[in-house]
């Protein structure tokens, strides 16, 4: 199946209100991002939100320096990804900087307890003897969790930012930018975010008392976390507003400077990837996807451990151990994506080759911690909400969803538990992705319920896959120059999406490499450039191609101590 996108065009028709020094290309894809403030493109720390902006997060800082200075015992409880990861491992290097001295943290094995703060996790951080549990990354849907661990005399701060549902957790203290009430003026933080933040409050209050004066602790520099939260925000692709975007860019700076943790170290090097020449792709799909191995495949406690440790050796072994759990991943997802694949066929020969509005897959056989990669991968091809299923227990299924502009997943999935909640209790998320449970012998109800409710919010427009571009580039305008103009410009990343172009070219030279991936040598004016295209070949071409169309990124090659300018190809089309 081919599915050719729209292409638009972001150009936009605005008053030219950026300075002239900015290059012509970049200034009009700055406007198409609706920059227009130069201020909006500079990344000092001096532009961060406040903290104090935040609900909840003064209460929160109090009752932390009480248990701090009472010396009591700290538990973290995190979550099975990235940014649960990076989170965790901020608030215990930051707490311990702080002089806490008994911290210690406790993520959920999602194939044993699932997501969040729930009794039965609560019962086992009870094994720990915590005075305070403090949630990271979840706890904002954790009404019976919360109020277990309360009524086992435990206090709660619940620190997330995922949207909350009808009622909140009887917490001691909340800190969620997306809570009722709360005017903090980014609603993207993610969750490593908050914690950073929630460090920044705590930290302006034990400065207060003279806490540090007093116990001779050297005032920690909060900046020295920001790669962990440049990593977390990217990998949990997040929208990069201007404040994201200034997390982000001090993060990496910290990275190409040499100052990042030893496990990042550690993992950029795993990855092949040049800490000097770090760039927020790197992040998200380079570090990200290795960290979540390790929560999908095994446990998340290995990347946690990554990140806190200081030993650089420690931090290689398990970054290796990381790598070796992403490989292996790759390979699961390769068969469940052949498996995806049989189901399609056999959906479009029932439908007479017309894709429903929404899809939901099921196999047994399917790996639950990699579903939700499956499920974006294929709402990226078909450029429909799709939620992929796998065999959990006692007659359960767990899902994972992804959606497309235009549909909030969460709140579809609240009109399908709205008409029936019998068959959909439980489930979370925002509005790009969610995870759901439902029992096996609903799915063929839950998936008509499913599909209906997205018809009603979904028009045809919108089922229709859009490519955004930047226009055309003039062959004088693809250049190394440029590239590293554009490059230099990001982060780029969900919201604030790289720049990319479109155009045609000739096509000079084309061969497969990797089995699965398009090379080409392309011609524009008198300039020859690179290209590729990923996971793309050319099968079922005419034999004669002399042209091709093509959507792609701008992009710095290095080989062999030489750069070159070269294209990212997200679309291709042969022009006989």
């Amino acid at each position: 199946m081919v599915i050719k996108p729209r292409i638009i065009s972001r150009i936009i028709d605005a008053d030219d209100v950026l300075p002239e020094t900015l290059h012509p290309v970049l200034k009009r894809v700055y406007l198409s991002r609706g920059i227009t403030d130069i201020k909006e493109t500079q990344n000092d720390l001096k532009y961060l939100l406040p903290f104090d902006g935040l609900a909840g997060i003064q209460s929160a800082a109090t009752i932390l320096a009480q248990h701090i200075s009472a010396g009591n015992n700290i538990l973290i409880v995190g979550d099975y990804d990235a940014d649960g990861a990076t989170s965790c491992a901020l608030a215990v290097r930051a707490l311990t900087a702080m002089g806490a001295s008994n911290i210690d943290y406790l993520v959920p094995n999602r194939f044993e307890y699932g997501y969040g703060l729930t009794p039965q996790i609560v019962d086992v951080a009870k094994q720990k003897s915590p005075n305070l549990i403090i949630t990271v990354d979840n706890g904002i849907a954790s009404i019976e969790g919360v109020r277990h661990a309360k009524q086992a005399g435990i206090n709660v701060l619940v620190t997330d930012h995922h949207l909350p549902g009808n009622s909140l957790p009887e917490a001691d203290a909340i800190v969620n930018p997306n809570q009722p009430g709360d005017r903090f003026p980014s609603k993207n933080l993610a969750g490593v975010g908050v914690i950073f933040y929630l460090m920044a409050a705590l930290r302006q209050h034990l400065r207060n008392i003279n806490w540090f004066e007093d116990k001779n602790i050297i005032e920690p520099n909060l900046g020295d976390y920001l790669d962990l939260v440049a990593l977390g925000t990217v990998a949990d692709v997040v929208k990069l507003d201007h404040n994201n975007r200034i997390l982000v860019a001090q993060g990496i700076a910290r990275m190409r400077a040499g100052k990042a943790c030893a496990g990042i170290r550690a993992l950029l090097k795993v990855s092949g990837r040049d800490e000097k020449k770090v760039v927020s792709s790197d992040l998200g799909f380079c570090l990200g996807p290795r960290l979540n191995a390790a929560g999908r495949l095994d446990d998340i406690s290995i990347g946690i451990d990554c990140l806190l440790t200081n030993d650089e050796q420690i931090a290689m072994d398990k970054a290796a151990v990381l790598d070796k759990l992403n490989r292996e991943r790759r390979d699961i997802e390769q068969t469940m994506r052949e498996q995806a694949d049989f189901h399609l066929e056999r959906l479009l020969k029932q439908s007479s080759g017309e894709l429903p509005s929404a899809l939901c897959l099921y196999d047994s056989d399917f790996h639950e911690g990699v579903i939700g990669i499956l499920a974006g991968r294929l709402k990226e091809y078909l450029h429909r909400p799709v939620i992929v299923f796998a065999k959990s227990t006692n007659g359960l299924i767990k899902g994972s969803a992804r959606s497309i502009p235009g549909l909030h997943i969460r709140d579809a999935l609240d009109r399908v538990a709205t008409q029936r909640y019998d068959i959909l209790s439980k489930f979370g998320g925002h509005a790009m992705a969610a995870g759901l449970t439902i029992n096996e012998k609903d799915i063929t109800v839950f998936t008509e319920l499913f599909v209906r409710v997205v018809d009603e919010l979904l028009d045809e427009d919108a089922l229709q896959q859009t490519l955004h571009c930047d226009g055309e580039l003039t062959s004088d305008e693809i250049t190394l120059q440029l590239a590293e103009t554009l490059q230099q410009a990001g982060p780029w990343g969900q919201g604030f999406p790289e720049p990319q172009f479109e155009g045609c070219f000739e096509s000079i030279q084309k061969r497969i490499v990797g089995e699965h991936h398009l090379k080409l040598v392309l011609k524009t004016g008198n300039n020859l450039i690179d290209a590729i295209a990923f996971r793309t070949t050319d099968e079922g071409w005419p034999e004669q191609v002399s042209h091709v169309n093509v959507v792609y990124k701008l992009d710095v090659n290095e080989f062999n101590g030489r750069r070159n300018a070269q294209l990212i190809i997200d679309y291709i089309e042969p022009v006989a």
